[in-house]
Order: C-alpha cells, then structure tokens, then sequence
C-alpha cells in the first residue's frame, strides 16, 4: 500500500535517523517496522510558530518495497545535418531554447557577446577587485547570462507558462542539487550554477548544436517582414528562418537596434531601488526570535512589501548569506544586485529594496519614445557612478541615516567587493523614490522590529530589476507582430523573470519556432501580449 502523507517535524526531529519512517508510522498508526520507503516529495520551513517547523509532504511505502524514482531524460537526437534556427543569448531562455529546438529536430546556433565561463570568470574578478567593466562579459553577459552568477532561486509564480518540474529536471540532470525538486523555494548557489550552466552547454553541442562566444549580433538580415538571418559584429553572415533573441534586460543595443529596424516596442514599468545589507546572525534572531540561529535552520529570509503614495516598495531578490555584487555593463554606471552561494554562509543578508516606476518619473526622457524607461534607468546609474567616485565604487549610507536624511560619518564592513563611498542617497536617487522609499523603510522597521538600524548599510543603486520595455508578440506564435521569423525571448522581451520563467519562455518559443515550421504567419490573427 502507498499512502501520501502531510508531516510537520522540527529542525531537531528531522535530522534524527528514522524520524520520517517514524513518524509516518505514527501518523497512520502502523508499527514502524512496516514502513519500507519514505519519500520526500515537498519540503517547506514554516517559521510563524514559536519553534520552526519542517513541513514535509512525503510518499510512504506500507508492506511493500518502493518504486524506483524514473530517471529525467531528454529525448535528443543528433542535429548536425538538421535545418538551424538562431538563438541569440545564452542565458537561461537561450539555453533552454535551444535544447528545445534539438528535441524538435532542429539545429541551434547559439550566439553569445560574452565569453565562456572559465574567461568570463577572469573578467567578473576584475570588476569586483578594480572595478574594470568588459561590456561584453560580466555578470549579465557571457556563457549562462546573468543566471550563471545569479544565486539561483528557481521559485517562480508563472504556473501557466510551461512545465516547471520539467525545467527542475533538466537543471537536475545537469548537475544542480536534488533538493531542488522537492524545496518549496528551490536554490542553486552561485558556485554550483556555473557547472550546471557547462553541462547544459555541452549536452548542446554533444548533440550536433553551436556555441560561439565572443559574438555580437550587430543586425537582423530581412527579406522584406521576414527574418532571414543575422549579421554579426565581426562582419558574418549567418542564415536562418527563425531567430530566437534572448538577450536578457540589460542589452541596451538590442533594443536600439530593434526600434531602428521597426521592430514594435512598448514602455514597461519596472522597479527601481537600492541593496540593503544586514548581520546575517541580526536577521536571524529577528526572524527566529532568538539570540542564535537554532541547530537545523537555514539563515533566515524575509518579505516584505507595503505602499507609498500609490506606488509598491518592497524586497526583491533577497539574498540570505549572500553577497552584493557589482552588475554593470558600462564604466560610467553603477548597478548592484545580489547573490548567495550554495550553502548561504557569508555573515551578510542582503535584498533589493525597490519601488515601482510610472510613466511620468520618464518625462524628462519622452524625446527617447520606447526607450524613455531605460534612459531613465540609465540616467540614475550614472548618477550612482558619479556618486562612488569611480573604479566601481557605490554609494552608499548606514540605514537610519538615509532614513532621517543625514550623512553617514562612516560605514559599516559590506560584502561589496569594490567598495564604498559614504553619500548622500537622495541625491542619488529621484525625490520621489528617495521619499517613498524613505517612508517604506521606516513601515518596514515597525513590522520586522530591529530592521530598521545603523548595522545596516543601503547600497545604490538596485535598477535592473526588470526590462523597461516589452517587444510585442502575437500571442498565438509567439513571433514579433511586425517582424515573421523573429521570437522575441525571455527576461529581455518582458516575457519573464527569473531562471524557471525565463527557461520555461524558452522553451515556449521553441515549440513555437517548431509549429511555424512552413506556415504562413499572415493568416493567424493578431492578438498582442
């Protein structure tokens, strides 16, 4: 008999032998001995009680022996001889595209401005230690696009978009931790996802697909409204009859290219913010009500989301045990986000603080039409940089102190690789989102009692948070409206967010690319998404 079961154990409880065999027993009132197999199939920290608790969704095997778990396979031939389809960008989108396409029996050819991995190591080093920005290879562009040295949370809401136990399983298979499949908010790591992001590059090329790094897409080649290939900035010429762009949020040339070429593009709100850095062990004792972190606990997390004069101010991406990272692709900018290795051990807790754009914070910049969002975005990184005083540096001040407007004498120790510089943030950021966000925090503080506090340092500024624009898709094939053959992909079409949907808008595209194989686009109707 096989029963699925709901169980809630304590950090203590769950890492005693037997204690799930056991406690299956008990809650189904059968003697232990009769349990052969336990498996976890979902796992989730619920730490509202008095003491957290672990609780587990788990498949019990009663008088007979478990099932064997089938193994994920991707059913892959061999494409080499096979018709190709372009992908621009290899983040997670591309990636996930392209394997795509390999299934459908179609030969990808993955075109990447950045470089490999081991390389692109070498030129993300140099940012953090010096400051040196390479606009083609750093944390958002080269080999895994920014997923590669992003801290890998797979948690996503975009249920409807695709197969997210698919997507789990095919990182799974590459190498990315187990658990993954069963945690409620699922993590790679940043030290593990380089890995995962080789693998699934080598099963793209073991099957007869194409990566070549160092390559810059500087033009779409057009046979009237249909795509017939790319031209890159080395001067090749590459023919396909589809083209899958992905290139991720931060690829401003992109967009500049699109809107030169006709391409439909159309303003998007996004958020726009600072990093606010924590003691790990002071959000540890804030969330799990103690002095110290109890044995079995993971470094403790937090959400936290209010409104300001209409406008939503809240966490994004927060990073416990993480690190704040320098995200720029300019030397006249200052961006920062964050990450966590594997195991979340630094002695920080960082997170995005943001508040959401509207129209009017882009008037000044109306003259740039579709891209007056990402002026504006533009505009307050060189401000930050401005602000840092160059070589990378941020801006930055203790929390209470931006918060009741004054300067920081000086700042506390900062996961920041290269460095701080004390400032005055409002003079950073718009007076509306210095206010807002002013006003957020100090909600925050009588919410989370503790947060609010001079151990902590705001780092600016947090802007990439989301493409400023979207490139309109027909919604039924995916394809740019005005432009057949081209799929506008992923984070940087304002399709998704985060590696699980981006994969999944991947993917989508892909199937899409395969269904338009020798159909007629002109007779679908259009209908924008």
């Amino acid at each position: 008999m096989v029963r699925d079961l709901e169980l809630r154990l304590t950090p203590v409880r769950i890492a005693e032998p037997d204690a799930l065999r056991d406690e299956a027993a008990r809650a189904i009132a059968v003697a232990p001995g009769r349990i052969r197999g336990v498996t976890v199939l979902r796992r989730s920290l619920d730490a509202r009680p008095k003491t957290p608790v672990f609780q587990l969704r788990v498949r019990v095997w009663i008088d007979e022996e478990p099932a064997p778990e089938p193994a994920f396979e991707l059913a892959l031939g061999d494409v080499r001889s096979q018709p190709p389809a372009v992908v621009i960008g290899s983040g997670p989108a591309g990636l996930f595209a392209a394997l795509r396409l390999i299934e459908g029996g179609l030969r990808p050819i993955v075109l990447e401005r950045g470089r490999a991995v081991p390389e692109r190591r070498r030129d993300v080093a140099a940012l953090s230690r010096e400051g040196l920005v390479n606009p083609d290879s750093n944390y958002c562009f080269g080999e895994g696009g920014a997923g590669t040295f992003s801290d890998g949370k797979l948690y996503t809401r975009s249920t409807k978009r695709g197969q997210i136990g698919r997507v789990l399983g095919i990182l799974a298979a590459h190498g990315a931790p187990p658990e993954i499949l069963v945690d409620a908010h699922p993590h790679i790591g940043t030290n593990r996802l380089p890995g995962v992001v080789d693998a699934i590059c080598r099963t793209i090329t073991g099957h007869g697909g194409e990566l070549r790094f160092g390559t810059r897409v500087d033009g779409l080649l057009r046979a009237g409204d249909t795509v017939s290939g790319v031209h890159t900035a080395g001067g090749e010429r590459i023919d396909a009859r589809a083209v899958i762009l992905a290139t991720g949020h931060s690829a401003r040339d992109v967009y500049e290219l699109l809107r030169r070429g006709g391409v439909t593009l159309e303003r998007k709100p996004f958020a726009l913010g600072v990093r606010v850095e924590h003691p790990q062990s002071l959000i540890d004792s804030l969330q799990y009500r103690c002095a110290a972190r109890p044995a079995g606990l993971p470094p403790a997390a937090y959400s936290l989301l209010t409104r300001v004069g209409g406008r939503g101010v809240y966490s994004f991406c927060m990073c416990p045990g993480g690190v704040i990272c320098p995200a720029m692709t300019a030397p006249d900018e200052v961006v920062v986000n964050g990450w966590s290795p594997s195991r979340r051990n630094s002695r920080w807790a960082n997170s995005g603080i943001v508040i959401e754009t509207t129209p009017e914070d882009w008037a000044a910049f109306e003259a740039e039409g579709e891209l007056a969002g990402v002026a504006f975005q533009s505009s307050v990184e060189r401000r930050a940089a401005a602000a840092g005083g160059g070589a990378g540096v941020a801006p930055a001040q203790r929390l209470v102190d931006f918060v009741e407007g004054r300067a920081s004498a000086d700042l506390p120790d900062c996961s920041y690789a290269p460095g701080l510089a004390s400032a005055q943030l409002s003079e950073v950021l718009p007076g509306a989102f210095a206010r807002a966000l002013r006003a957020g925090l100090r909600e925050f503080g009588t919410a989370m009692r503790g947060y609010l506090t001079n151990e902590a340092v705001v780092v600016g500024v947090e802007s990439r948070t989301s493409a400023p624009l979207r490139i309109l898709r027909d919604r039924r094939t995916s394809m740019a409206i005005n432009v057949d053959g081209l799929f506008p992909c992923g984070e940087g079409a304002g399709a998704a967010g985060g590696i699980v949907s981006a994969a999944m808008d991947g993917e989508r595209c892909a199937d899409a690319v395969l269904r338009n194989r020798g159909r007629n686009r002109g007779q679908v109707p259009v209908s924008h998404e």
